[in-house]
């Protein structure tokens, strides 16, 4: 790895971190109030290693095989979240690699977590993933689900909800993307509200590269940053 890519990422995180805490700024917020997770899916270990490196503490990947394969090499302390979707044969190997699972989009699925936590005596932390656009192409839950999908996520004792997450449509202006992470908000503000057993409302994972001064601005505390940091994937 040649220095001139290593300052490319540290100067890339160091953009970010600047934007981020512009956002909170203009918006009033705690500069402490936002986790950045870097997205290193596609990217080679070692820049996961430039990024912890230039004091990234969070590393996201989308695919569990990928994940399994850089988190073997990279032997820095640093918190993995799964962002991508995740099929319910691989829920016992997600389990042994990542801290966080963002992507919780159906009972079947969570059931599954809950009997692979229960076997390793653990709790699993994770985020329910809403389909806020409407796109055909994402997962998620429909906003006309959530509701009732907590009221069921009260009954699996190993599996903590930790809040949600939603994946807005790719536009050019950001702008257009702002009614997703409302109505995000407002699904986590009524579910607050609600109480509801093993279910908190502390993160709210949404923004990503193209969207997420917008997402901060509507109250994400979570931002999944991937090509401003890695640059573009190949």
């Amino acid at each position: 790895m040649d220095s001139h890519q290593f300052i490319s990422v540290r100067e890339n995180i160091q953009s970010v971190q600047d934007r981020i805490a512009s956002t909170l700024q203009r918006v009033g917020r705690e500069s402490d109030s936002i986790k950045l997770i870097a997205i290193s899916k596609t990217k080679p270990a070692s820049l996961i290693v430039e990024a912890i490196d230039s004091g990234i503490t969070d590393i996201g990947e989308n695919r569990v095989q990928e994940a399994k394969a850089k988190r073997s090499q990279v032997d820095r302390p640093v918190s993995w979240h799964l962002v991508g979707h995740l099929q319910t044969n691989k829920v016992k190997q997600a389990l042994k690699i990542f801290d966080l699972i963002h992507s919780v989009d159906s009972i079947r699925l969570l059931a599954e977590i809950e009997r692979q936590s229960r076997r390793l005596n653990r709790r699993t932390d994770a985020l329910v993933e809403v389909n806020t656009s409407g796109e055909e192409s994402k997962f998620g839950l429909q906003p006309n689900e959530v509701l009732s999908f907590m009221e069921s996520a009260a009954e699996y004792a190993h599996v903590r909800i930790k809040g949600l997450m939603t994946v807005g449509e790719f536009m050019s202006d950001p702008e257009g993307v702002r009614p997703s992470f409302t109505l995000l908000r407002s699904f986590k503000e009524r579910i607050a509200s609600q109480g509801y057993p093993n279910v908190e409302m502390e993160y709210l994972s949404m923004g990503m590269t193209n969207d997420f001064e917008v997402a901060i601005e509507e109250g994400a505390n979570m931002v999944r940053i991937g090509s401003a940091i890695f640059g573009e994937r190949t």
